[in-house]
């Protein structure tokens, strides 16, 4: 029975520990009241523990809690300290929002923020709820709060799947795992069902509506399976992390975590679809390892790829997949099983029943007598076939004659090296050279040529040194003592030199890779083109992994470049199928695996950004070519430092743009505000002159008038397009200041009217405004002028002698101006390029223009808190509808009556 000897801790785990506890002391702490569905009774639980809290003496602070109408919540907040809620205006609406910053300026012990999905309204600090609770536990605030399983962001699907409803109000599954304690509060769906017709869990009409759609017997079912399963995942994970904390070593049965041991052997893929469908009846998680001894490390290439094949396909079966590089392979699966918490070990049964076959069984067993053993039987052998002989399942490597002649030569060396030196060393000294050789050859060639070394060595030793000398035999029965001691240390010290060896190439290994990624993050870091990025990829792979690579990125219509000279076999249509798919195919896949090239997408954050197209070398062999886990981890972190580069090279480029964008848009804003203001005065005294001659005593000529009054129209249109010019350059810099006020729309419509008479003079104008239209809050002038550019607008577009209509409505909060012509009507599609600068029609008059009215309409509307927009007209024409908040107008004083004086 071995003895539980506890380890020393690690150093660097204590210490990340105490940083953890530092941070988590200063923090607050996050308590989640967490359910399946509304009605269950998070937020009762939630109040009836504020209460009991408060009863203890600690400050409770109701931030926010929503009671639905429900009057057994309501009652519980009697005796509680609330927090005025902050309003917040839109849409002309006002809102009740959490006051994050009154919570914080008060800085209770505990505050309650009902419903974490919540989503804020526009204009506050955060967009989510859950995003003030963050800042409210880095100030050292403890939080109560509730959310459902159908808002955690990782089974936002699968509630949209079984319900049929997409929940928009998600929270990041890291703020859910990252709380302090999760309180599960269930209610079986029966007990919910009835409480939703008793009207505990909405108003009736509401409750009818919810009855017939969300809160069916079988969605609720569903939902407190996903709840329940959830909560144990997260359970499952504190205990993970008390026993990593506390150095438990021995394994908890607190689930039936299952562990499959992969061996080298044929029945691989037997042994990964046996423990699959054992993981899925016991309804847990499984992992697939796979321990790497230096026998296992000399495999022949066919056993190697059958084993990485197997991985494979557990990791594909939903497995957790590891390989581990250690001498021991018991060793290491109890390990492994310890860390993970894994009850369950599963090996697979061997055809051939020889006893030291069944060794890592009972190794298993005396290392960990706590741990289940589960022996998956062989697979079934059909009529014509046959078992494999032992020769044929056992992996041995081709042996290599010249390690063992060198280690046998080595060991006679010595020999004739030590013989003039026999009268002054004793023969233990000699007996020490000769283990000296056996460490030295362990080290070079590995374990089977120090065994060849020892043997051949135990022999020199008894034929050259031993007395009688020259001889095999032995005079004294100590020295066949001696010759033992010496053959078994000398096999000993080679296993364990050889083992040494084998670990240091391993680790060689494992820190090449490392250092690799390392230094094509660094190279990665300073890349400014998408070339740069390509080239580095290119050779990294080539040096990794032994292969080309070609790098394809997409173009502006998200189809790949093709490379001038791609590899043989490759694909277009693959290619294009897995950037567009972002799933691996080709080579070693389960999408057109014939293919000889392997492309993997490289996946960013935001959209795949190219392909990476890798063609092994090795002429025919190239179909089998198979990664491992730790190659295959690292191909994949290699594809994500590329995507993630060539993403944000994009992103430089996209900023840079942007950049000269804004840098040309202000010199241009810059340009017209300087041309337009030198061009008032010279215009200003244009139509000065052109009304003097208008207006001059004795009148002038017909056609002499006719050119002054051309004169006069043409200059006041200039006026205008300056006027626009100026106003566009004045807004886009916000040096336009609102001078707000409750006015009159009828007021307004009446100047814009007189302003834009020259230009309506040959059209039919109609207004129909309600009597009943109220005060309205905006600037005067510019509303002014948006009504002068959309009238100008339609009477430009429109023959003379059309139709054109003011309206307006008021609706719900809004107040909706429309202007209606019965022109030709906006090209379908357009309806929103027109709002864009110096944009025109395409059914143009000879009147000029420079295609900045509407834009200015827009700024100016939208500055206003209000929309506009194009549409059909109802006269057949366009249409263009802007609104205005209606808001709540001051109320007048009715004047004062004058009484009749008593002296009349």
């Amino acid at each position: 029975m071995p003895l539980n000897v506890p380890q020393r801790p690690d150093p660097d785990a204590l210490l990340a520990q105490m940083h953890a506890q530092e941070r988590s002391a200063a923090r607050g702490r996050l308590r989640i009241y967490f359910g399946a569905s509304a009605g269950v009774g998070k937020t009762y639980a939630m109040l009836q523990e504020a209460r009991r809290l408060q009863a203890e003496g600690r400050e409770v602070l109701v931030g926010v809690v929503e009671t639905h109408g429900r009057q057994e919540t309501a009652q519980l907040l009697e005796g509680l300290v609330q927090l005025p809620r902050r309003q917040v205006e839109h849409r002309g609406v006002r809102i009740g929002e959490f006051d994050l910053d009154a919570a914080l300026a008060r800085r209770p012990a505990v505050v309650l923020v009902d419903e974490l999905a919540h989503s804020n309204a526009p204009g506050s600090r955060h967009p989510k709820r859950w995003q003030d609770v963050e800042e409210l536990l880095e100030a050292g605030i403890d939080v109560l709060s509730t959310v459902n399983v159908q808002h955690l962001e990782s089974l936002n699907d699968v509630v949209g799947g079984i319900a049929g409803i997409r929940v928009a109000e998600t929270v990041p599954d890291s703020v859910f795992d990252e709380a302090a304690e999760i309180v599960m509060v269930d209610l079986p769906a029966d007990a919910l069902l009835k409480r939703l017709k008793q009207g505990k869990v909405y108003q009736p009409a509401q409750a009818e509506r919810a009855a017939d759609n969300f809160f069916r017997k079988g969605n609720l079912i569903a939902l407190r399976e996903l709840a329940l399963r959830r909560t144990a995942d997260r359970v499952e994970g504190e205990v993970r992390a008390w026993r990593i904390e506390q150095s438990i070593e021995d394994i908890w049965k607190t689930g039936a975590g299952l562990l499959l041991c992969i061996g080298p052997d044929s029945a691989g893929e037997h042994l990964v679809r046996s423990c699959a469908r054992m993981a899925s009846q016991l309804g847990t998680g499984w992992h697939a390892l796979y321990v790497e001894t230096p026998r296992l490390a000399r495999l022949p290439a066919a056993a190697r790829a059958r084993m990485l094949a197997a991985l494979a396909l557990a990791e594909d079966l939903g497995a957790t997949t590891a390989t581990v590089a250690d001498g021991e392979v018991a060793q290491a699966a109890v390990d492994y099983a310890r860390s993970h918490n894994l009850s369950k070990i599963a090996l697979g049964r061997s055809q051939v029943r020889w006893p030291w076959q069944r060794q890592v069984a009972r190794r298993l067993a005396r290392l960990a007598p706590g741990l289940d053993l589960i022996e998956v039987g062989a697979p079934a052998v059909g009529p014509s076939t046959t078992p494999r002989p032992p020769a044929a399942q056992a992996p041995a490597g081709r042996i290599r004659p010249l390690p063992h002649l060198v280690a046998a030569g080595a060991s006679l060396l010595t020999a004739a090296a030590v013989t003039p030196l026999l009268p002054w060393l004793d023969l233990a000294n000699i007996a020490m050279l000769f283990l000296l050789v056996v460490v030295l050859v362990a080290v070079r060639f590995g374990r089977a040529p120090s065994v060849t070394a020892t043997c051949v060595g135990v022999a020199c030793f008894d034929f050259f040194f031993v007395p009688p000398r020259f001889t095999l035999a032995v005079s004294d029965f100590q020295y066949v003592i001696t010759f033992g001691v010496m053959l078994a240390v000398g096999l000993i010290t080679g296993h364990l030199t050889a083992g040494l060896r084998f670990q240091a190439r391993v680790a060689a290994r494992r820190e090449q890779r490392v250092r690799a990624l390392y230094e094509f993050a660094r190279e990665l870091s300073g890349v400014l083109v998408a070339e740069q990025v390509v080239e580095a990829t290119q050779a990294l792979v080539q040096e990794a992994f032994g292969a080309r690579a070609t790098l394809l990125a997409p173009d502006a219509d998200g189809k790949l470049v093709l490379p001038d000279a791609p590899p043989p076999g490759f694909d277009a249509g693959i290619a294009q199928w897995a950037f567009d798919h972002a799933q691996i195919a080709g080579l070693g896949t389960d999408t057109l695996p014939a293919s000889s090239v392997f492309y993997l997408p490289l996946v960013a954050p935001m959209r795949t950004r190219g392909v990476l197209a890798i063609e092994p070398q090795g002429g025919p062999e190239r179909g089998r070519w198979t990664l491992g886990p730790e190659q295959r981890r690292q191909l994949d972190a290699l594809a994500a430092l590329a995507a993630i580069a060539l993403e944000r090279v994009h992103y430089v480029e996209v900023a840079q743009s942007a950049l000269v964008g804004m840098e040309s848009e202000r010199l241009r804003n810059s340009l017209l505000a300087a041309l337009s203001h030198d061009l008032r005065t010279p215009l200003t005294s244009l139509v000065g002159l052109s009304e003097s001659l208008l207006r001059a005593e004795p009148p002038l000529a017909q056609a002499p008038r006719e050119l002054a009054q051309a004169l006069h129209d043409e200059s006041l249109r200039l006026v205008t397009m300056v006027a626009n010019l100026l106003d566009m350059a004045r807004i886009e810099s916000g040096q336009v200041r609102f001078n707000l006020d409750w006015q009159a729309l009828e007021e307004v419509v009446g100047a814009a009217l007189r302003a834009s008479s020259t230009a309506l003079r040959r059209h039919h104008v109609t207004v129909r405004l309600p009597h009943d239209m109220p005060l309205l809050r905006f600037d005067a002038v510019l509303v002014e002028r948006v009504l002068c550019n959309l009238l100008e607008n339609a009477a430009k577009y429109t023959p003379p002698g059309s139709r054109i209509e003011i309206g307006a409505a008021v609706r719900d909060a809004l107040v909706e101006v429309m202007v209606f012509d019965s022109g030709p009507g906006l090209k379908p599609g357009s309806e929103e390029a027109v709002f864009e600068k110096f944009t025109r029609g395409e059914r143009e008059s000879a009147l000029p223009g420079v295609g900045l009215g509407l834009a200015i309409c827009r700024a100016i509307v939208e500055a206003h808190g209000g929309r506009i927009r194009a549409c059909a007209s109802p006269l057949r024409g366009a249409g263009f509808v802007f609104s205005l908040p209606a808001g709540q107008p001051p109320e007048t004083p009715e004047p004062e009556l004058p009484t009749d004086s008593p002296h009349e």
